[in-house]
Formats: C-alpha cells, sequence, structure tokens
C-alpha cells in the first residue's frame, strides 16, 4: 500500500502561478510513473503532466508550456509547477502513483486531491 498526499493548491488569479506537491510513501516495489490529472465540475479526470522515473514527461495539450512537472526520486516526490494560469485550469487536481511488483504488474495510488481554483 502507497499513501499518497497532496498540498499547495488554492485560489491564483489568472496569469499567476502556483506550485503543487505530492509525496508518495516509501514502497517495497519501485514507482515508476507519477503523474498529477484533474477532473473540473462535470468532466472527466484527464492527465495533466506526467513523469517516469528516469525524468521522461508527457503533457496534456492545454498545458503544454505552461506547467513543468519535476521529481525527486530519493523522496518519492513530485511537483507540479503551474504558470499562466487560466480559468479553464480550475478543477480538483489528483496525484497519482503507479507501483509496478516483481511480477511486472501495475498498481495505481491516488491522493485525496487538491482544489485550484482560478479567478478571472
Amino acid at each position: 500500500q502507497v499513501r499518497v498526499v497532496e498540498s499547495g493548491g488554492g485560489l491564483v488569479q489568472a496569469g499567476g502561478s502556483l506550485r503543487l506537491s505530492c509525496a508518495a510513501s516509501e514502497s517495497i516495489f519501485s514507482i515508476v510513473n507519477m503523474g498529477w490529472y484533474r477532473q473540473a465540475p462535470g468532466k472527466q479526470r484527464e492527465l495533466v503532466a506526467a513523469i517516469t522515473s528516469g525524468g521522461s514527461t508527457d503533457y496534456a495539450d492545454s498545458v503544454k508550456g505552461r506547467f513543468t512537472i519535476s521529481r525527486d526520486n530519493a523522496n518519492n516526490t513530485v511537483y507540479l509547477q503551474m504558470n499562466s494560469v487560466k480559468p479553464e485550469d480550475t478543477a480538483v487536481y489528483y496525484c497519482n502513483a503507479r507501483v509496478e511488483n516483481y511480477y511486472s504488474a501495475y498498481y495505481d495510488y491516488w491522493g485525496q486531491g487538491t482544489q485550484v481554483t482560478v479567478s478571472s
């Protein structure tokens, strides 16, 4: 079992910046991927950004050039730097940690979510 805890959400004006943090507890298995997803009211959860243990990143088209994901493997921590935020970035942001066990099976663990609200 991996515990995932997000922090850093809040209210920010359009054009401003916000930094989200996520810490995953230690695991006997490898945490291969960590990422941020978001869910706005009435919409499905969507990928915002993800990063592998090797540092490869993936971003949603809507946040490319504005958001940056980074990771501290030693502390199982991932960050999301959000710049030039827009009202459409308003959502609950969830952190995800994907674990690979000895049999190459993957398990996803989620945080409780942190609200990000961007005012216009």
